[in-house]
């Protein structure tokens, strides 16, 4: 888990998409405990809030070679997020929250000039970051050939690409490599990408926020990854 959580606050009378929520951290023997709204407000100290509130330890994160180990075990191989030098918690906790919904074993990021977990991360994460594992490295071009090693295909965000998101094969091990909210993914990081993928803009705005981009992208290797899987599942059994 990302950091320990010691307990789970949730609005009297919320109900749909924390189902789920309440679910895992009840398989992790987190106390779920139900409040009015005024005593969430307090916790959070602004009324700002979405009904949950993980109350927890202080941030911990994964080691890098054991999220790496845990994400190879997974069906398809590993499916991870790197984010080289995002630095707004908010942008943090929303490819947090969407990572964590597209099925991705966790995220990557770098222990400098990079945003970390902080309660504003947490809180735009909507309880994700509270169960989706995080790995702090120093430095992200040693942590991409460590990914390459395990066979995966690293996937980066560039504006400037040829290659639309849509035309490459999601489908294997896989890192999608985001960056910095105004510069992007750095130059160096860029060369060591299997492949370079933009989002088309056909508006008069040139960029989308960063979180939203990654979480296009991130639906389009879940698209794939799904149809690869049920395709292997209805495939018949030799006699």
């Amino acid at each position: 888990m990302g950091r320990a959580v010691r307990r789970l606050v949730i609005q009297r009378g919320r109900r749909g998409d924390v189902d789920r929520l309440v679910e895992v951290a009840r398989a992790h023997d987190i106390p779920v405990v139900y409040e009015p709204r005024e005593a969430l407000d307090r916790l959070v100290g602004s009324p700002k809030h979405q009904g949950v509130v993980a109350q927890t330890a202080s941030a911990t994160y994964r080691p890098f070679d054991d999220l790496l180990a845990d994400a190879g075990g997974r069906p398809g191989g590993p499916f991870l997020v790197v984010l080289d030098g995002v630095e707004d918690p908010r942008n943090l906790g929303a490819i947090a929250r969407t990572a964590d919904a597209v099925g991705a074993a966790g995220l990557i990021v770098p222990q400098r000039r990079a945003a970390g977990i902080t309660g504003a991360a947490v809180k735009a994460s909507a309880g994700a970051l509270a169960f989706l594992p995080v790995a702090q490295v120093v430095n992200v071009a040693r942590a991409l050939r460590a990914l390459k090693d395990a066979g995966c295909w690293l996937v980066g965000l560039d504006p400037d690409a040829k290659t639309t998101y849509t035309e490459i094969d999601y489908r294997g091990p896989l890192a999608v490599v985001v960056g910095h909210e105004g510069s992007g993914v750095r130059r160096l990081i860029l060369e060591s990408c299997d492949y370079r993928v933009r989002v088309p803009m056909w508006g008069r705005i040139a960029s989308l926020n960063v979180s939203v981009a990654t979480g296009v992208v991130l639906y389009e290797a879940l698209r794939q990854r799904s149809a690869a899987r049920s395709a292997s599942r209805a495939e018949p059994s030799n006699p």
